[in-house]
């Protein structure tokens, strides 16, 4: 087990489910007290955390919205006080033609993968501030390193987490603080299992099995497969590690 979790306070955001749910269980088991942020039920998520033996609450925010995060933010402090860790794990990919994109579908793809990460981060880096410490992990793409069609609002979005995990992990450092991002494969969660194949393709299964052929260990990422990062990450045994955007995709792209 990293060090330097027991009775820390994360705030995960698109913990509901999926990735973020899976990240909330491992550091629940590394003793982190956890806030859900989604729009979502995240009742399934607290089970889980309580059932680790930790303290857990569900908060209902659209982490996209500057108002709706202040008022989550609130609630964090009324529940536990302050938060030590920051997750940025809610995002979306649709996959759309850049001809048949609109800006109204580039805006929405920006507001919830890029604009969600300055909200929240800024919601809870003056308190880590005052406390000299804190751990901030963003959630980037092996996109980025991909060659991919129909992602240019996502990829551009992921590429501005990787920058503003940069300028930010600088600003940060004087203050105890390390900021650093997961890049992950395409995984298999209730989100992209809910999306159409890629044209050619039949179904979802066999999309996962074409981008695991791609991949130096062939087979199918899942959730699981990045709960250790975002442990080691959010723990003391990464202090000076910061900046950083770790590829958890198998071997697909080297960086």
């Amino acid at each position: 087990m990293a060090k330097g979790h027991k009775d820390k306070i994360a705030i995960i955001t698109g913990a509901a489910g999926g990735i973020g749910q899976a990240f909330a269980k491992r550091l629940a088991e590394d003793g982190v007290h956890i806030a859900i942020a989604d729009l979502g039920d995240g009742a399934a998520t607290v089970k889980m955390v309580e059932a680790a033996g930790r303290k857990a609450v569900a908060i209902k925010c659209d982490v996209s919205e500057p108002q709706s995060v202040t008022t989550m933010a609130n609630e964090v402090k009324k529940h536990f006080g302050h938060a030590d860790i920051v997750v940025n794990c809610a995002g979306i990919f649709p996959q759309r033609a850049f001809t048949d994109m609109t800006y109204d579908d580039w805006r929405k793809v920006m507001s919830i993968n890029l604009d969600s990460a300055f909200l929240v981060a800024s919601a809870f880096a003056p308190g880590m501030i005052e406390r000299k410490w804190g751990r901030i992990v963003n959630m980037a793409s092996s996109t980025l390193g991909s060659v991919v069609t129909g992602f240019a609002h996502y990829v551009a979005s992921k590429g501005g987490i990787v920058g503003f995990t940069r300028a930010l992990a600088t600003d940060l450092a004087p203050h105890g603080i390390t900021v650093n991002a997961i890049a992950p494969g395409l995984t298999r969660s209730p989100g992209t299992l809910a999306r159409k194949p890629r044209e050619g393709l039949k179904s979802m299964d066999e999309e996962f099995e074409s981008v695991a052929q791609m991949q130096a260990i062939k087979r199918v990422e899942v959730p699981d497969d990045l709960v250790g990062t975002v442990s080691y990450l959010t723990s003391d045994d990464a202090a000076f590690i910061t900046g950083q955007t770790l590829n958890v995709d198998g071997g697909r792209v080297r960086s």
